[in-house]
C-alpha cells in the first residue's frame, strides 16, 4: 500500500468552503485553520453546517445541526427514531450530540488533493443535508419536544402519496 507521499502539504479545502459561503453572503465563523461554521435558514429554524478539515486522514466532515432541544427524559427513544431514520438514507447519518441536546446530520468525505468538481461535491452534500434535515424536523420535533412514539411520529413520512389535494 503507497501512503499518500503526494499529497500537497497545505492542502485545506475549509479555505474553498469559507470563500464558497462568504461569497454567498452567510454568516460564517472560522474557528480555526481546519474548522468553519455556516448558518443557513431553513424551512422550519436557522441550523449550522459545521466542517473539520483531518489532514491526515485527508477527510472532510460536515454536520448539520438542528435546533429542537429534547424535553424528554427518556433517551431511549431518540435512539429509536435514529436507527428508523438512518434506515431511510443513502448518504449521512442522523446522529444525537448528547452534550448540546440536539440531533445532528452528519457525512464524511475522503479528498485528494485539488480534487476537481470539489465545489460540487461539497454543494451535493449540503443539499442532501438540509433536505433531510427539513423533512425530518418535524419528526424529530414530536419525539423530542412531545415524547411521540418513534413510529408514530415517522408514518406519516414513510407513507407514499398519490395524487394532489
Amino acid at each position: 500500500m503507497e501512503l499518500a507521499k503526494n499529497l500537497a502539504p497545505n492542502y485545506n479545502p475549509i479555505d474553498i468552503i469559507e470563500n464558497i459561503f462568504a461569497s454567498q453572503s452567510y454568516e460564517l465563523e472560522r474557528r480555526n485553520a481546519n474548522e468553519v461554521v455556516v448558518e443557513v435558514q431553513g424551512k422550519w429554524n436557522n441550523m449550522l453546517l459545521f466542517f473539520a478539515w483531518e489532514a491526515n486522514m485527508r477527510c472532510m466532515h460536515f454536520s448539520c445541526l438542528m435546533d429542537i432541544e429534547t424535553k424528554i427524559e427518556d433517551r431511549s427513544k431518540i435512539f429509536e427514531l435514529l436507527a428508523l431514520v438512518n434506515e431511510e438514507l443513502w448518504v449521512g447519518h442522523f446522529s444525537y450530540w448528547a452534550e448540546q441536546n440536539i440531533p445532528v446530520f452528519k457525512h464524511s468525505v475522503i479528498l485528494n488533493d485539488e480534487e476537481e468538481l470539489f465545489e460540487s461535491k461539497i454543494s451535493q452534500i449540503v443539499d442532501i443535508a438540509i433536505r433531510e434535515c427539513e423533512r425530518m424536523y418535524p419528526v424529530f420535533k414530536v419525539v423530542l419536544t412531545k415524547g411521540m412514539d418513534p413510529h408514530q411520529a415517522l408514518y406519516p413520512m414513510l407513507m407514499d402519496t398519490v395524487g394532489q389535494a
